[in-house]
């Protein structure tokens, strides 16, 4: 076992990287070294169209890892071969953007950064509002999944601010990129494409035409594909789950994926924590095949090492304990109890786990805040 199990989050620098545009020349006809020998070459030669080169640029259809793919889907699914050679043809498969995105994450940011990003009076007013736009929708989430409104607010406010910025690339660029020029995750990738392919076609969707994230993440609640046909819900009730253009839609859809996997209804997220000695820097590391994130010691077990929550809690709870980097000021100290960690499944990182909790507190004062307005409001026009 190891003997420091607090988590630390490692600060990564994000840089921006242009897009350029390769272009193939074709090289010149030769010049002749003198007009006389030029006139003469006129007069005596037919004429003929210059010698250029023309290497035609290869096929992505024709790429070894991409015609094995095709040849994959054609066999496992019944795909069409040449309708998928020609889909692939207009691919762009190494996005310089999309590698770079992913190989430096704003999740690798330190907190008290990352917190900068989403912590912002625009994206808490604008979250209350949506609560009081979308209550109907919200109210009955709750009754049917047991996930309240703040934490799907969060979720919504977090990954695309309520749905108003779902991404830029084309998911099939992203996904096509991942997949055969990303060797640490072409796996996941590479079946994330797969899903993306069956899903475009058993909704009728064009694959060039949608757009998302630089994962290949898509819709109001940047689903990945796999997550998307597992956990898409018709809330409106049209036939269609589009988590693109129907927030009512995907309000459902988030509360769906936290509910099947693992929410418990009414059951806290986080509590912020203090310390006493030293020893709450030797927690034993958990069991390796727990999954990340996943509370193993119960707060009568933290406790030994000086970790206790500041409010009381049943020591019975599991939770993990967090060291956030705070900057030039102190660390904050947090325990994650199980609901934590379900957050942690849309997205394995503390950080963000973090920011939908720390969003949904301030969410639900906005909200109240809102209420007693209105309720005031109300009063003084029937007074």
């Amino acid at each position: 076992m190891l003997n420091n199990w607090k988590l630390k989050l490692i600060t990564a620098v994000i840089t921006a990287s242009c897009v350029t545009g390769v272009s193939v020349a074709a090289s010149d006809a030769s010049k002749s070294k003198s007009s006389a020998s030029t006139k003469a070459s006129k007069s005596t030669t037919p004429k003929t169209t210059a010698q250029k080169s023309t290497a035609a640029k290869p096929r992505t259809s024709q790429q070894k890892d991409v015609q094995g793919f095709i040849n994959r889907m054609v066999k496992k699914y019944d795909f069409d071969k040449k309708e998928l050679e020609t889909l692939f043809d207009k691919v762009i498969i190494k996005h310089p953007k999309v590698v770079k995105s992913i190989s430096s994450p704003s999740e690798a940011l330190p907190w008290y950064r990352y917190e900068e990003i989403f912590m912002t009076p625009q994206r808490v007013n604008n979250g209350a509002k949506f609560w009081q736009e979308h209550a109907k929708t919200l109210d009955w989430a709750y009754k049917k999944y047991g996930v309240p409104p703040n934490i799907i607010i969060a979720i919504l406010g977090v990954e695309t601010l309520y749905g108003e910025k779902q991404g830029n690339y084309r998911v099939i660029d992203a996904l096509s990129t991942l997949a055969f020029n990303y060797s640490p995750r072409s796996k996941f990738f590479t079946k994330e494409l797969e899903q993306y392919l069956l899903l475009t076609r058993e909704n009728k969707l064009d694959p060039l035409a949608m757009k998302g994230s630089y994962a290949g993440a898509f819709g109001a609640p940047q689903f990945m594909p796999s997550s998307y046909r597992s956990y898409a819900v018709d809330y409106s009730g049209n036939g269609r789950k589009d988590l693109q253009n129907d927030v009512d839609d995907a309000i459902a859809s988030i509360a769906n994926y936290l509910a099947k996997n693992g929410w418990h209804r009414d059951m806290p997220i986080g509590a912020q924590a203090k310390v006493k000695g030293d020893n709450y820097d030797k927690v034993p590391a958990p069991p390796k095949k727990l999954r990340k994130y996943k509370p193993y010691y119960n707060l009568a077990q933290l406790s030994q090492y000086g970790i206790t929550p500041i409010h009381t809690y049943p020591k019975t709870y599991e939770a993990i304990f967090m060291e956030l980097n705070n900057g030039d000021r102190p660390s904050q100290y947090w325990l994650g109890f199980h609901n934590f960690y379900v957050i942690t499944s849309y997205n394995p990182s503390v950080n963000y786990a973090m920011a939908v909790y720390q969003l949904s507190r301030k969410l639900t004062k906005a909200h109240n805040q809102l209420v007693v307005e209105a309720t005031k409001a109300k009063a003084d026009k029937t007074a």
